[in-house]
Formats: C-alpha cells, sequence, structure tokens
C-alpha cells in the first residue's frame, strides 16, 4: 500500500486550503499513491470563533469535503480528510472536528468526531480550551478499506492509549492519527506517543500533520509542530517529514501487522493484577 502524507500550513481561508489539497491528491496520484492522508483542520486553521462562524459550513454544503470527493474520483485514490472543521446543530452553536473517509469513487465511507478535547495549558503564555468551541463525539470510528481496517482518531486523542487498544482488538490494522500539534508538546511528545501506540497495538500508525506558522485574517497566528509520520508496528519510524510542507510517499505492508502481534501478543493478554 502507498500511502501519500500531505504536511501543510494550512491558513483561515478555507479556499486556499483547497487548492494546496487539489494540487497534493493530483501529484500523489501521479505517483501511485493508493491513499491520501492530510491534517487535522484541513480547511480552515483559525483562532477565531467568529472568522469561523463566517466561513464555515456543514458537512452537506462544505466546499473542502465536495472538492476531495471530487478528486478521489477524478484521480482513482482514497482519501481521509484528517479532519474538517464543520458548522453543527449543537444548541451552544459549537462546531465539529470531523475526520472523514472518501474511497476511490468519491463516496464518504466514515466518519469521526474528535472525542478527547484539547483544554490544556501548555506554557503561562499558550492555553488551548477546544471545547469551547467544539462539541466532542462520542463514537470509536473503524473503516473498512481494501487494505485493512483503519481506526480514525484525530491529534489530542493520541494521549488516551485505551482508545488504541479498543481499536486495535476490534481489528484496526492501521491507526491515523491526523494533527495540529503545538511545537511545546510536539518537540518533546510527539514522535514517543506515536511510536507507543504503534508498539502497544502492533499497528501501523499514520499521523499527518500541520506545520509552520499558519496565515490568519482574523485571530491570533498559530505554528504547528510538523514532523507527519508513518510509524510501523514494530515501532520503527518509516517517514519523517520534518518541518516543510509537501506531499510525502511511504509504501507499508499490512502483512506486518500480524508478524508484530505474532511476536509480541499483548492484545491477547489479560490483565492480572490487583490494587487501586
Amino acid at each position: 500500500m502507498r500511502l501519500a502524507i500531505v504536511q501543510m500550513t494550512a491558513s483561515d481561508a478555507p479556499d486556499e486550503n483547497i487548492a494546496v489539497l487539489q494540487s497534493a491528491v493530483a501529484d500523489a496520484a501521479r505517483s501511485g499513491a493508493d491513499m491520501v492522508l492530510t491534517p487535522e483542520v484541513s480547511n480552515c486553521l483559525s483562532a477565531s470563533r467568529e472568522h469561523q462562524r463566517a466561513v464555515l459550513m456543514p458537512e452537506p454544503r462544505d466546499p473542502m469535503l465536495a472538492a476531495m470527493r471530487a478528486a478521489a474520483r477524478e484521480h482513482g485514490v482514497w482519501v481521509l480528510l484528517g479532519s474538517l472543521a464543520l458548522r453543527t446543530a449543537d444548541p451552544e452553536g459549537r462546531f465539529a472536528n470531523r475526520s472523514i473517509l472518501v474511497d476511490d469513487a468519491g463516496a464518504v465511507r466514515a466518519h469521526y468526531d474528535k472525542i478527547h478535547m484539547f483544554d490544556v495549558a501548555v506554557s503561562e503564555t499558550e492555553t488551548y480550551r477546544e471545547s469551547a468551541a467544539y462539541r466532542p463525539g462520542t463514537r470509536a470510528t473503524l473503516a473498512e478499506t481494501p487494505w485493512g481496517k483503519l481506526g480514525m482518531t484525530v491529534c489530542y486523542d493520541l494521549r488516551f492509549p485505551a482508545l488504541y487498544r479498543r481499536l486495535a482488538q476490534a481489528g484496526a490494522a492501521i491507526l491515523a492519527v491526523p494533527s495540529a500539534f503545538s511545537p511545546v508538546t510536539g518537540e518533546a511528545h510527539w514522535e514517543p506517543l506515536l511510536r507507543a501506540r504503534a508498539i502497544e497495538t502492533g499497528c501501523f500508525v499514520v499521523a499527518p500533520a500541520q506545520t509552520g506558522r499558519h496565515a490568519a485574517r482574523a485571530g491570533r497566528a498559530r505554528t504547528t509542530h510538523g514532523h507527519s509520520m508513518v510509524v510501523d508496528p514494530w515501532g520503527t519510524v518509516l517517514l519523517d517529514a520534518g518541518t516543510a510542507p509537501g506531499t510525502f510517499l511511504c509504501d507499508i505492508d499490512p502483512a506486518a501487522v500480524a508478524e508484530a502481534r505474532r511476536r509480541v501478543p499483548s492484545l491477547e493478554a489479560a490483565s492480572q493484577w490487583e490494587g487501586p
């Protein structure tokens, strides 16, 4: 299976981001990619709720989703939109942070709304409260693909290993972790957590990421860590994209999942201990 990992510096202008991804999907298809994966909030990276209310759309009317469905159909590739920021009917006016899988005929195969909200104080000057703007999802999602089952997660989910264990026990061979990681936490935790999730589950972990300083027409500009990664089921980093935007190819062999789990069958082991 040939993956195309899109690392991008999304702005808060959806039209600009659509053009970037249309070009990326075309380039990936010419390079023989089977699936193209994009980062978290590929359509609009913004810290301004007012701006989001002005430009975001509900899923049926979202122009990024429409463009990527057309691109998948035109080029005959699967596309995982790592996530889109979407308007919802939430009574508090909160958005969805939704990952969407599109097949090579342009059909939507699966959705996943990010469960764990990024409510943290990274430093005295850098705080986030994602739950103020986004409603959390409530269900894990496992999607069927021609290369095995895909467990869909988003960014901060990475810190909650029970979710990944459940997905792997349910049959996931590939775990997607599209992200827009903070540079501070990214430098300290990004690679170790991705490798840990791969080792614990015996899955491929595929993590397309936002990178760099993101142009903002409204609100404060954000900076993200980059370093999109692919990690194999033994914990080996097959791809580290660094910090430059671009489309990065990585070939994986789904048969490696069964081999890793044969060598270390931890998913089958029952915990036997007592205490708090």
